[in-house]
Order: C-alpha cells, then sequence, then structure tokens
C-alpha cells in the first residue's frame, strides 16, 4: 500500500490528483497531506517535481490585504495563520521569512493582488476576493502561475440591482436635489421645479450579464423598452441588442454602465458618449468609477 512518512507513524494514502488524502484521517487530525512543488516550470506553466510533504493547517499562511468583518478574520484565525499585511512594519522583511507558509490571499474590489504580490510568493496557490470584481487582481499573471482565483460574483447581484433602481429613481425624480431645497428652507421662497417621470423612458444597458439582466428585469415594471451593448449579442433575451456603446446612447434616454472593468471598457464613457446620450439624457454607473472619463465629466458640469 502506498503512502507517506512523516515524523511520525507510517500513513497510508490514497492520491488524488496533486492532493493526497489518508486512509485513516483521525490519525492525522489538524493536518493535510500535500504534494508540494519541487521547481515551476516556465515553459509549460505547470509544476513538476512534486514532493510529497506534511504541513499543518494552523501554520498555513493566509495574507489579508485589507480589514475585513471580524466574523471572518476570526474563523480564518481559528484555522490558519491570519496574515494582517497593513500591521506589519515591513512587508517584504515578513515575506521573505514566510515564503513557504503564504498559500492564500484574500482581499476584495479596492485592495487586490497585483503581479509585484504575485511574484513574491512562489507557494501561492489561491486568491480569494471579497468582492465581485476581479480587476484589482492580476488575472494574467495568475493563469501564468495556475494560481486560482476565486470571487463573490453573484452574491450581491440583487442589492447592486436594487440600487442601480434607487439611482435611477433618485436622478431622474430628483430626488436629492429636493431633500436639499426642503432642508435649505427655499421651499418658502419658491416652487422646486418640476422633475419627469421614469416610466415609459427608454433604457440603455452597458454589459447585459447578471447585474445588467437583473436591471432589466426591474426597470420592466417601469415600461421602459431596454436595448443593451454586450461583447456578443445575448440570444433570447428579449432585448434590443447595439453593436456599440455610441449607437446605444443615441438610441436610450437613461444609460446604465453595469460591465466588469477591463482595458477594453476603460473610459467606455467618453465625449462621443455623452454627446450621442445628449443634454437630456441620463447617466447611471452601477460598475466602477474608471468606466467614466471623470475628468471629462468636471469640464462639461464647469461649461454647462
Amino acid at each position: 500500500m502506498p503512502g507517506i512518512a512523516t515524523d511520525g507513524p507510517f500513513i497510508p494514502t490514497e492520491t488524488i490528483g496533486s492532493i493526497s488524502a489518508t486512509a485513516d484521517t483521525p490519525a492525522i487530525s489538524g493536518r493535510e497531506v500535500i504534494l508540494t512543488p519541487a521547481k515551476w516550470n516556465t515553459e509549460d506553466k505547470r509544476r513538476v517535481g512534486l514532493v510529497p510533504k506534511i504541513r499543518t493547517l494552523n501554520k498555513i499562511g493566509v495574507w489579508f490585504t485589507c480589514p475585513m468583518s471580524n466574523y471572518l478574520q476570526d474563523e480564518v484565525a481559528k484555522r490558519f495563520n491570519l496574515i494582517k499585511s497593513w500591521e506589519l512594519a515591513s512587508k517584504t522583511e515578513f515575506i521573505n521569512h514566510h515564503l513557504e507558509s503564504i498559500r492564500e490571499i484574500v482581499g476584495n474590489g479596492a485592495n487586490g493582488t497585483d503581479s509585484t504580490l504575485i511574484e513574491s510568493l512562489p507557494y501561492l496557490e489561491i486568491i480569494s476576493s471579497d468582492s465581485s470584481g476581479l480587476d484589482q487582481i492580476d488575472l494574467v499573471k495568475c493563469k501564468e502561475r495556475g494560481i486560482s482565483v476565486t470571487s463573490t460574483h453573484d452574491t450581491l447581484t440583487d442589492e447592486v440591482a436594487d440600487l442601480a433602481i434607487t439611482l435611477i429613481l433618485a436622478t431622474v425624480r430628483r430626488i436629492c436635489a429636493c431633500d436639499q431645497f426642503v432642508r435649505n428652507g427655499l421651499w418658502k421662497q419658491q416652487d422646486f421645479k418640476l422633475a419627469t417621470k421614469v416610466s415609459g423612458k427608454s433604457m440603455g444597458i452597458i454589459g447585459l450579464g447578471r447585474i445588467g439582466s437583473a436591471i432589466a428585469k426591474r426597470i420592466h415594471a417601469f415600461d421602459c423598452p431596454v436595448s443593451y451593448y454586450s461583447r456578443t449579442e445575448k440570444q433570447n433575451s428579449g432585448y434590443n441588442y447595439h453593436p456599440n456603446v455610441i449607437e446605444l446612447a443615441t438610441n436610450c434616454e437613461i444609460l446604465v454602465v453595469a460591465c466588469s472593468l477591463t482595458e477594453s471598457t476603460y473610459h467606455i464613457i467618453n465625449r462621443e458618449v455623452i454627446d450621442a446620450l445628449g443634454p437630456n439624457g441620463y447617466l447611471i454607473n452601477i460598475g466602477r468609477g474608471d468606466h467614466v472619463d471623470e475628468h471629462l465629466i468636471i469640464i462639461i458640469i464647469i461649461i454647462f
């Protein structure tokens, strides 16, 4: 029977892929039998020369890029060595002394993992993002290294879609401006300028993914015709497809940005799109800030 020799008794194992599961789990409680890489083959991007090794679970390092909820940090600390990177006097020095133990990175949409951090951790196996977006993670480097990447991509779909509808109503109905009008006592001096309705207005959605589809489903209750732009046309979506953003903006009154941030969607809202949307159009960005050329928007606000 195959097995792995440790500092204790001989342990029989059953190998599954690159992880060896013990035939008698209680015999190594708190330990995990793994096959660690002896070296990295940069030509075909795979681990070679696997070496059997026993590692104690509570010594596996989990690198947090930023503070998370107390519950999450406490639960991780019970099982692993929780590393709060923001508390380290010298991240470089710490990494140099704990290279083999740091196996996972946990971050969020604002604090991800760049290529520099990935390169500094040769034993890194997985990166987890407490966010639906992955734009703060170097996915190219992860693919090159064979590092798994996970995210909470569908956890907040409903909440984000709900917020999009809230922003649409607040913007078109001028709810925030009306609130300030009342708070500043201006209602005593003059009438508030009438707003317009949301119902029946044509809506364009950039990115008909999970969130974009959820927004379209909700806005349907307002009798708003929906059209969209996406990398590919969604078959049987029931919505009108436009092959580019300018054409979409030309044919809608409310334009919603609901796509992921990539090189191709960086500043996807530019001068041409704003001009196509027109002076009576509404722009709702439920995605990342860098989807919009904010300097352009500031200039337009100053001019008009």
